[in-house]
């Protein structure tokens, strides 16, 4: 109890929002964070997300926040200079162990498995996706495209398609999902919506093939990769201070010039 009120009631923000959490939320949260800014994050997308304890515990084990803070540290510029703010949205990997797909499996395997957990689906995917269809038809003079998976997220106010790969990342595949984007935009987008956002979800992805493919790229993408089982915390978190530590790197370098 006295944990609980230093680290809440000492901290005006956090108090304030405890109150619209359960005490069991709370304590979940506070027993499983190590730092404050993962303790707003937890607290936050719980209030957004009206998570029950399961559903919370949930997205605690699996890691999103540092899966959510490695994909805000990766954005491409294209997807800075939005006039959608994308920090938090997406994830450096996705998480889809409720699938139970065997560790060899076709696109179409991971595609009707996605469907057929849609709500455990969107629940990884993070609070403000809606579902709008599979095989999402797409007609450019007498051609036909299909869309693998497409969304639309209300809070951005965009379609998200999600273009699925279970092979490793190769910067061939950017020119299909650029050219749905530029199909969506033109032909279903609405005036009153921002631009349409890809995500490209592969098994694997090698980060500088990802920075260098993107470097060049118009199209506002997102590639992460997607795991069938729950990837350790303490993985996660080394990840994210090999990251912080390669960023400290450049800085130090650029300033000693």
């Amino acid at each position: 109890m006295k944990q609980f009120y230093e680290v809440y009631y000492k901290n005006e923000k956090l108090s304030a929002l405890l109150r619209e959490l359960t005490w069991t939320n709370n304590l979940l949260i506070l027993s499983s964070s190590k730092s404050e800014e993962e303790r707003e994050f937890y607290i936050l997308i719980s209030i957004k997300g009206k998570y029950s304890s399961r559903e919370l515990v949930r997205q605690i084990e699996s890691g999103i926040f540092e899966r959510t803070m490695l994909a805000n540290e990766k954005l491409s510029e294209t997807m800075t200079q939005l006039p959608q703010n994308t920090t938090n949205v997406f994830k450096d990997s996705y998480a889809l162990e409720f699938l139970n797909l065997p560790q060899k499996h076709k696109e179409k395997d991971l595609q009707k498995a996605l469907i057929g957990s849609l709500k455990e689906f969107i629940l990884e995917l993070g609070i403000g996706f809606a579902f709008m269809g599979e095989e999402y038809r797409l007609q450019v003079g007498d051609d036909d495209f299909y869309v693998d998976l497409l969304f639309y997220h209300r809070d951005l106010k965009c379609l998200v398609a999600f273009e699925l790969k279970i092979g490793k990342f190769q910067p061939s595949h950017l020119g299909q999902l650029e050219f749905y984007l530029e199909a969506l935009d033109r032909d279903v987008k609405r005036d009153d919506e921002n631009p349409s956002i890809g995500v490209l979800l592969c098994r694997k992805k090698n980060d500088e093939v990802v920075k260098y493919a993107l470097s060049r790229s118009l199209s506002p993408t997102v590639v992460s990769e997607y795991e069938t089982k729950l990837i350790p915390k303490k993985i996660l978190q080394d990840k994210m201070n090999e990251l912080y530590e390669r960023f400290d790197r450049y800085n130090n370098n650029k300033e000693s010039k």
